[in-house]
């Protein structure tokens, strides 16, 4: 878990917002993230121009004789540079709800920011794509893999998603990296629930918690589950969001890092204007709107994007 430090706001009216927000909003912004579920922390600087060298491979050490010329591991670790990417939402809300609701403000602010910033982070780091289709801030992302595997492809006499699962794993593992976890589209939560075997036994278990909202949602073939709306592309009500078929990643997680700024800036104006998404232009202070707009600051790199495998479409009969 990243422990992060109160969260100041300054030049913000108190009447509004809180000026020090103690609650670990970047916390549930890893929670809610399946990437960050199952990817490695590592660490991020918050300076743009600033790139922290992440390893991507174990380093390799070997026997070596007394006063003998020590073995050099630096030819079998591959490096890559982690540089902080900001990542930005602008909020308006009615002035009267504001100021006679402060506290809800507040609440309402703790609840959907993780929510925005898990989204936006997932979608990047999976489809290496803006939230409204431009190219994303990563230059690695996981749908670059080559590995693919269309579910449905395996008739249920033969094992059906079972089996169509276990071939993606094959593929990476015979690829010599590790199956370590899988990160899923809620749209095949039902088909994997629906699988059955030759006799109508169900192939698979959920395991994931009663009412948590975390990502990390139990075990799929072995290995870690979690959950989010980003594999897919299509987003709960997002206007513009597509599916994009992709309905799961899995592989060597080992190969995929990530980096959380440990600061966030929260800048609330009364008098500033915005431009919507239909191009239309809004004055807060002719509005009465109050605009709360929130920024942070994410890193990811990965290893070998063949450490993973695709599985698309949706297997037959679910």
């Amino acid at each position: 878990m990243v422990a992060t430090a109160p969260i100041t706001l300054s030049s913000v009216d108190g009447s509004l917002l809180p000026r020090t927000i103690t609650a670990p909003i970047f916390e549930k912004s890893v929670e809610q993230s399946a990437v960050m579920a199952l990817a490695r922390p590592a660490p991020l600087a918050i300076d743009a121009t600033t790139s922290i060298p992440i390893p991507m491979d174990v380093p390799t050490a070997d026997w070596v004789g007394q006063a003998a010329k020590k073995p050099l591991s630096t030819s079998s670790v591959g490096i890559k540079q982690m540089t902080a990417k900001k990542l930005a939402v602008l909020i308006p809300v009615a002035e009267e709800v504001a100021m006679t609701n402060t506290g809800g403000l507040f609440e309402q602010l703790q609840r959907d920011l993780p929510t925005a910033f898990a989204r936006a982070f997932d979608h990047a780091a999976i489809h290496g794509k803006t939230m409204k289709g431009a190219a994303g801030p990563f230059s690695d992302y996981l749908a670059m893999t080559t590995h693919s595997v269309a579910l449905g492809t395996a008739s249920q006499a033969t094992g059906g998603i079972w089996a169509d699962l276990v071939t993606g794993m094959s593929e990476v593992i015979n690829e010599e990296w590790d199956y370590t976890g899988t990160v899923a589209d809620y749209r095949l939560k039902p088909a994997l629930l629906l699988a059955t075997d030759t006799t109508g036994r169900p192939i698979l278990v959920d395991a994931q918690t009663p009412g948590t909202d975390m990502a990390s949602a139990g075990s799929l073939i072995g290995q870690p589950l979690a959950y989010s709306r980003s594999v897919s592309g299509k987003q709960r009500r997002q206007s513009g969001s597509s599916d994009t078929g992709l309905r799961a990643i899995g592989g060597d997680w080992s190969q995929a890092a990530y980096g959380v700024g440990m600061d966030i800036t929260v800048r609330i104006s009364k008098e500033a204007t915005y431009v919507d998404e239909d191009g239309g232009v809004h004055s807060a202070f002719q509005e009465n709107l109050v605009l709360i707009l929130a920024e942070a600051y994410y890193g990811y790199v990965q290893g070998d994007a063949d450490a993973f495998v695709k599985f698309t479409g949706t297997p037959s009969g679910s």
